[in-house]
């Protein structure tokens, strides 16, 4: 069975090194796609390089934690806190999205505005995941599956690391990598059988997960070199330089080095050498 990557950078719009980081990574390196959040501060300028660069595949990354509205902050004051922002902790706001039916209504209406600000940039919608992984919370993910009927049904992200293949590949971490696979088995599971029954097109792995913030080319070399038969999404928090006001959470992430190895020549030769194939979720042909 053939090999196929997806290699895709998130944060589109989020800044202007993010964006010369996605741009010059697919005009110089193996980038293939990216993933745009329309309501951040150079959502425009990214819109603009995606025009600039067709053959660059671009999906939607919604934010409905850690990260700013499109909506009104009055439209949605359920999924925000005082400074008009998602909530970064992750846990409370997912109780309140499973269990408050207000906020599943705003969540309905935030989801709905950002895919058509996308749609309203005329760019193909070639994918949607979350910020966070947040659309594998089962709320957010049949809002996501509804809303996306009116848009295409795009393929979505399905965050499977697998844990032999990331475990060898890097020898880092062992107790994470496992409680991670062990954790997020079952809602990987369910999530595959929500897409199928949805017909919604997926990939069947990704590395990126457990390494998230650092995946420097030591890393992308060896998970190359373990990558599994099918489908595997490798992504990426890559930026030039660093930005006057870069989130907290950020501030850890080797995001210089992802860059440097996204357009690495070294990188770039593994991925020939091992007659990897390069696409985008566009080319996948089967809804499964």
């Amino acid at each position: 069975m053939r090999r196929r990557l997806i290699v895709t950078v998130d944060d589109f719009g989020l800044s202007i090194p993010v964006n010369e980081a996605i741009e010059r990574g697919h005009r110089e390196g193996i980038v293939t796609a990216a993933s745009l959040m329309v309501a951040e501060p150079a959502a425009a300028d990214a819109i603009e390089r995606a025009r600039s660069n067709p053959s660059l595949a671009v999906g939607l990354h919604v934010v409905v934690v850690a990260g700013r509205p499109l909506l009104p902050p009055e439209r949605v004051p359920d999924l925000v806190e005082r400074d008009g922002m998602f909530s970064s902790e992750l846990a409370r706001a997912g109780v309140k999205y499973f269990f408050s039916r207000r906020a599943q209504r705003q969540l309905e209406d935030e989801i709905r505005a950002q895919f058509e600000a996308y749609r309203a940039t005329g760019l193909l919608l070639d994918h949607v995941n979350a910020q966070c992984h947040y659309h594998l919370h089962p709320t957010v993910l049949s809002t996501i599956l509804s809303v996306a009927r009116d848009y295409g049904r795009p393929p979505i992200r399905i965050p499977a690391e697998p844990f032999l293949a990331s475990w060898s590949a890097t020898h880092r971490d062992l107790r994470g990598r496992l409680s991670h696979a062990l954790f997020l088995s079952p809602f990987l599971q369910l999530m595959k059988l929500r897409l199928r029954a949805a017909h919604v097109r997926y990939n069947d792995h990704v590395f990126g997960y457990n390494d998230t913030g650092h995946m420097t080319q030591e890393r992308v070399m060896a998970f190359l070199a373990a990558l599994p038969a099918g489908t595997t999404e490798m992504y990426f928090h890559a930026a030039t330089r660093r930005w006057p006001g870069i989130a907290r959470d950020l501030q850890s992430y080797q995001l210089e080095e992802e860059f440097a190895a996204l357009v690495s020549p070294s990188v770039a030769e593994a991925v020939r050498a091992q007659a990897i194939e390069r696409i985008a979720f566009r080319d996948l042909t089967d809804a499964r």
